[in-house]
C-alpha cells in the first residue's frame, strides 16, 4: 500500500481506494437466468431475468459490461437527497453523513454505467459540490488545528478519500503539539542553564600612578 514505506504519507491511492470500494452493495435487475455465484467474498445470486438482486459492485460493473444487466444508482445519487445534502452542508458546520465511499462509488457508475443514472449530468454536478463545501470545511478546522495546540481530533461523517487526504497533515501535527507539550521536554526547558554573560574575573586591579 501507499502508506507502508512512508507513515505520514496516504494510506491509499486513489486507485486502492476505488478497489476497495467495489465491495460495496448495489442493486442491479439483470436480463438472463444465472445460478449463484459461489466466490471468496461469498455467495452472490440466484439471477433471475427482471428481478432485482444485490451484488458487489465489482460483480455489477462486470456484468455490465457484458449487458447482462442495468445497475440502479443508490437513493442517496438522486437530485432530490443529493440537493438536500448541499443545502444541509453549506448550512451547517457538521459534515452530512453519506457513504463512506460515496467518492468513489459515483465515479464507478459514471464511468461504467451512465445511461443507468437519471439526470446524471446534475448528479454529477451536485457530487462535485458537496465535495468542494466539504472540501472547504476541511481547510478550516486544519487551519484551526494548526493555530491551537492539541492532542486529539475527532473528525464524524468523513469520507474515505477526505480521511485519506487530511491524515498526512493530521498525523504530524498531533505528533508535534505531543512532542511540544510531553513532560520531558517541559522539564528540559525548566532545568536548563542561565546563559546570561557572567564578569570574567581578572585578578586585582593595578593601581594606576599619578604623573
Amino acid at each position: 500500500m501507499a502508506g507502508t514505506s512512508d507513515p505520514h504519507g496516504s494510506a491509499f491511492s486513489a486507485a486502492e481506494l476505488e478497489f476497495l470500494a467495489e465491495d460495496e452493495m448495489i442493486e442491479i435487475v439483470p436480463n438472463l437466468r444465472m445460478d449463484p455465484l459461489n466466490f471468496i467474498s461469498g455467495d452472490f445470486g440466484p439471477f433471475r431475468p427482471q428481478i432485482a438482486a444485490q451484488a458487489p459492485l465489482w460483480l455489477a460493473v462486470a456484468l455490465k459490461k457484458r449487458g447482462k444487466c442495468t445497475i440502479r444508482a443508490p437513493e442517496w445519487m438522486s437530485v432530490d437527497k443529493l440537493s438536500q445534502v448541499l443545502e444541509a452542508e453549506r448550512d451547517s458546520e457538521k459534515f452530512q453523513p453519506l457513504p463512506f465511499h460515496y467518492v468513489e462509488i459515483s465515479r464507478l457508475l459514471f464511468d461504467h454505467a451512465r445511461d443507468d443514472i437519471p439526470d446524471i449530468y446534475m448528479v454529477r454536478s451536485l457530487i462535485e459540490d458537496i465535495k468542494d463545501v466539504r472540501f472547504h470545511k476541511i481547510g478550516k478546522g486544519l487551519e484551526i488545528i494548526s493555530k491551537e495546540r492539541t492532542y486529539a481530533l475527532r473528525l464524524k461523517n468523513l469520507s474515505a478519500m477526505e480521511a485519506n487526504i487530511v491524515r498526512p497533515f493530521v498525523t504530524r501535527a498531533l505528533e508535534t503539539f505531543y512532542k511540544l507539550g510531553s513532560s520531558d521536554m517541559i522539564q528540559e526547558t525548566d532545568h536548563a542553564p542561565n546563559r546570561q554573560p557572567q564578569a570574567t574575573n581578572r585578578g586585582p586591579r593595578r593601581q594606576l600612578k599619578d604623573r
